[in-house]
């Protein structure tokens, strides 16, 4: 693919990984959308052109709007980047807040689902299109204390692998990216003692847009430092 002038959107676009991403695509002149919780209102970066729109990935009713508002402006979604994810601090299953755990399944799972579902409505109707899950190497193998994040993320794995299947017809790229751990804010809350090895986002970013370029691009895509 050649990546100029695609019409992209990012969720979780206003930090970390999602922020590089976005930072990358616009420098190859293609328009960037991405979301945000944070974002007090919807408004276009003089210098980059990236337009940053409010929205909640675990509610449906924003995403639904997020495409919707994408296609009225630039007619078209080329590529749709589910990224907006976050993780819980290492614990016993015992011990963890269940609370917290089914909202972090909302964004991890339910936030990969509404994002597909409403960037494929748009990308039949173009007869073309590519989804990119941002996931994790918690959805390849299990890991003490992480129970609940690996398996928010294994379900997200098992989905995007059922969807590359389901949309291949339709000349539909799905591309699943599963990274080691990315220096990002993710983790200020607890900061994983190998954290000082994590990725640079940059890294990460220059990866996912090196496959998406290929002639060839992996379906399943491994990051690893």
């Amino acid at each position: 693919m050649i990546l100029k002038d695609k019409v992209v959107v990012i969720t979780g676009g206003t930090k970390g990984l999602g922020k590089s991403l976005s930072e990358c695509l616009a420098l190859r002149k293609n328009i960037i959308v991405v979301t945000g919780r944070s974002i007090s209102r919807n408004f276009t970066d003089k210098q980059t052109k990236i337009l940053s729109i409010k929205a909640d990935v675990t509610n449906e009713c924003d995403i639904k709007k997020l495409a919707n508002l994408t296609v009225k402006t630039f007619g078209r979604i080329d590529i749709w980047i589910n990224n907006a994810g976050i993780w819980l601090p290492h614990a016993p299953i015992e011990q963890l807040d269940i609370k917290k755990v089914h909202y972090m399944i909302e964004v991890n799972l339910f936030g990969t689902i509404y994002g597909s579902k409403y960037a494929l409505i748009q990308m039949k109707k173009q007869k073309k299109g590519t989804i990119v899950n941002i996931l994790s190497s918690s959805a390849l193998k299990g890991s003490a204390g992480s129970s609940a994040y690996c398996a928010s993320k294994f379900a997200a794995s098992g989905f995007t692998k059922s969807l590359r299947l389901e949309v291949e017809k339709n000349n539909i790229k799905v591309i699943s990216v599963y990274t080691r751990g990315i220096k990002t804010n993710l983790f200020d809350e607890q900061k994983p003692v190998q954290y000082k090895n994590f990725m640079e986002p940059i890294y990460v970013s220059k990866k996912i847009i090196s496959n998406l370029e290929a002639t060839n691009p992996e379906d399943d895509l491994i990051i690893k430092s």
